[in-house]
């Protein structure tokens, strides 16, 4: 049985508080899932963190933190993982506010890489999460393909995000595959439309996206952890995490 994991960003009205995260937790857990990512919810010391998950039999597979403390309070970063035994960090994304060129993504690649130096043999990896900005051209080229050429192969990961890449304009199972043995978290998120033709996201099997050529390729990249996601939508937070959850374990097989 595939690893599914709850990305509390999606629940992040509701954990703002350790009393608060530790329910939501449990709740999470009884809904079927192994783990969460921690992004968006109340911040407490790595040991706390640690008790809260292993009191729900869940684990924490990744983080969403900034670049500037992983830059700048590396240690602090690495030991608060470890104490969570969480082995992936990664940032939300590079939203750039100078004008949009290939140099300013090249210059992000290189900052980028000499963070993940400082990571090395700490066991605590970065990665890199995408938006649909990502697919905006830059100098004639995707600045989600530099990405994927140029963050250092061996000390970095893709956390693909299967709505903002469909977002894009690009291919969803097509980024997960080319991101093969660097992608260990993929992030699920569903997409529909509006009448007005507004793209919106949805519980997974609720929207449009394929989802058995999705996770073919997830299986065939060797993503060890499938993290649900929905950022906003009609349905209540914890029951779209309930329903994505039942779906993919009934219908999708996972």
């Amino acid at each position: 049985m595939a690893l599914l994991a709850a990305q509390m960003y999606t629940l992040r009205d509701h954990c703002k508080t350790a009393a608060d995260l530790a329910s939501a937790c449990t709740r999470v857990k009884k809904m079927g899932y192994d783990g969460v990512q921690l992004s968006g919810v109340v911040e407490l010391p790595g040991d706390e963190m640690k008790k809260i998950l292993d009191d729900n039999g869940l684990q924490c597979c990744v983080t969403h933190i900034s670049i500037d403390a992983m830059e700048n309070n590396t240690e602090a970063v690495i030991e608060r993982h470890q104490k969570m035994n969480c082995k992936y960090t990664a940032i939300g994304g590079f939203f750039p506010k100078e004008e949009w060129t290939r140099d300013l993504w090249e210059n992000f690649i290189v900052r980028y890489n000499n963070i993940a130096q400082k990571f090395i043999g700490s066991g605590i990896k970065i990665g890199y999460h995408n938006h649909s900005h990502e697919f905006a051209p830059a100098g004639g080229v995707r600045p989600m393909d530099l990405l994927m050429q140029k963050l250092d192969q061996e000390n970095t990961w893709m956390e693909i995000d299967t709505y903002w890449v469909q977002h894009g304009g690009a291919d969803p199972a097509e980024y997960i595959r080319r991101a093969a043995g660097r992608i260990p978290c993929v992030h699920f998120k569903d997409m529909t439309i509006t009448p007005q033709r507004t793209p919106k996201m949805t519980e997974i099997c609720d929207g449009n996206l394929n989802w058995p050529r999705i996770i073919e390729a997830c299986r065939y990249a060797g993503v060890q952890w499938y993290i649900v996601e929905r950022d906003a939508g009609d349905l209540d937070p914890f029951d779209s995490l309930a329903r994505s959850c039942y779906n993919l374990r009934e219908k999708m097989g996972l």
